[in-house]
């Protein structure tokens, strides 16, 4: 039996994360494009920014690395965005970002080096000798085929609302593709979890007080 600590918590952060510099951004955006116009909407998005790394200043609270670069790339996606005057660079932007990402997750499964381990070993505490089995490699590679081919998906999604208008374009960015992430770890995390059974692996998840294994 292999536990695996924290993961409850990586999740809820992970939830705060998308909401952060995802949902509420673009939900900010398409709401205050349609009523007072481009510029104010990208400010309050700058604005917005701003507001949660002072918060989390004035809160004390953790600033991971992943919040810093998703928060500076909404803020590089709005400036470029005020600079050109269009909201439509603001929405392919991420939908590049998507193809990047599927190449990324797709390339790497296909080489055997499934970029999945590497940022497993980032975001969650992991015991090395979970990383030596052959079956939770293969899991990682299946598990980066799965979240390459979801990155292709939200890009196209993207594009496909966009010829609908701006605002649709955005509410896709700010709500479908939340929940298609949502969707997409629900599945990796259920395939892993079950494929790993199935092999014989058997995971745990660690209680509030139990000590931590070495990380990897």
């Amino acid at each position: 039996m292999i536990e695996i600590p924290h993961l409850r918590k990586t999740i809820k952060d992970a939830a705060i994360l998308l909401l952060e510099t995802v949902v509420i951004p673009s939900v900010l955006l398409a709401l205050l494009l349609h009523f007072v116009g481009l510029v104010p909407a990208l400010c309050a998005v700058l604005g917005w920014a701003a507001f949660v790394i002072g918060a989390r200043r004035l809160m004390k609270r953790d600033m991971p690395r992943t919040l810093l670069l998703c928060t500076a790339m909404l803020v590089g996606r709005a400036a470029f965005a005020l600079v050109t005057s269009s909201a439509v660079v603001y929405v392919l932007q991420p939908a590049v970002g998507s193809v990047l990402m599927f190449l990324i997750f797709v390339g790497s499964a296909m080489i055997g080096r499934p970029i999945t381990a590497r940022l497993a070993k980032d975001f969650v505490r992991l015991p090395a000798e979970l990383f030596k089995h052959r079956t939770v490699n293969r899991v990682f590679v299946e598990v980066a085929l799965l979240w390459g081919g979801s990155r292709l998906i939200d890009a196209a999604m993207t594009i496909g609302f966009l010829h609908w208008g701006v605002e649709a374009g955005l509410m896709s960015r700010g709500i479908l593709s939340g929940l298609l992430t949502a969707l997409t770890v629900a599945a990796c995390v259920g395939h892993g979890w079950r494929k790993l059974r199935r092999d014989g692996v058997t995971l745990r998840l660690a209680g509030r007080h139990s000590p931590a294994p070495a990380a990897a």
